[in-house]
């Protein structure tokens, strides 16, 4: 995406603009000029990842949290990108962002019940965590049709980022059914969730 993209969704959309961004000045300058509603952190370079995917927090402290106070300051909400391990959420906190997006690419990749299993309550267990240490919780990556009801009903997850499934299905069955099939999959998780 391009700079002039991002002036102009800034000029058309009525709803609210996240920007998913790298926290290098570049970027950083052009979200405090345009201001969304809020910016998701995400790594950039092979060095600010995590083994798993996630923003790696704590090797970043500094500059993350340099980043997180300019974008606030300007009344942007702020989420990072991490995987669901324990301490990468107790840095996020530390740094002041509002939110945390944990990262479920493990979770959706994974084949075998048992790893599955494993990386749900991971995903449970972060959760559970951030809302303790005051953040409010997001979670995306890799989600799709098959796989997002679980990820659905964790109780503490407020909105799931899912984008590549919804696309791939509306090559088949159109933009507005696409929607309408995965709305259906996240209204019976939350459906699955009062019951319990």
């Amino acid at each position: 995406i391009q700079e002039r993209d991002v002036r102009l969704l800034r000029e058309v959309i009525k709803t609210r603009l996240n920007l998913e961004m790298a926290a290098n000045e570049e970027i950083i300058n052009i979200a405090l000029q345009i201001k969304p509603d809020s910016a998701t952190i995400v790594p950039e370079k092979r060095q600010e990842l995590t083994t798993e995917g996630g923003l790696d927090v704590i090797a970043h402290f500094e500059h993350i949290e340099d980043t997180v106070e300019k974008l606030r300051n300007k009344g942007i909400i702020v989420s990072l990108f991490v995987d669901p391990e324990p301490e990468q959420i107790k840095a996020a906190a530390k740094a002041q962002a509002d939110f945390i997006e944990i990262h479920t690419g493990t979770y959706a990749e994974a084949t075998e019940e048992k790893q599955i299993k494993e990386e749900l309550n991971k995903i449970i267990q972060g959760a559970k965590l951030a809302r303790e240490l005051g953040l409010r919780v997001n979670a995306g990556h890799g989600l799709n049709y098959r796989n997002v009801r679980l990820i659905a009903q964790i109780e503490e997850i407020e909105e799931l980022n899912i984008g590549h499934s919804i696309i791939s299905r509306a090559i088949m069955v159109g933009i507005t059914q696409a929607v309408k099939e995965m709305k259906i999959l996240l209204e019976q998780a939350d459906y699955l969730n009062q019951k319990v």
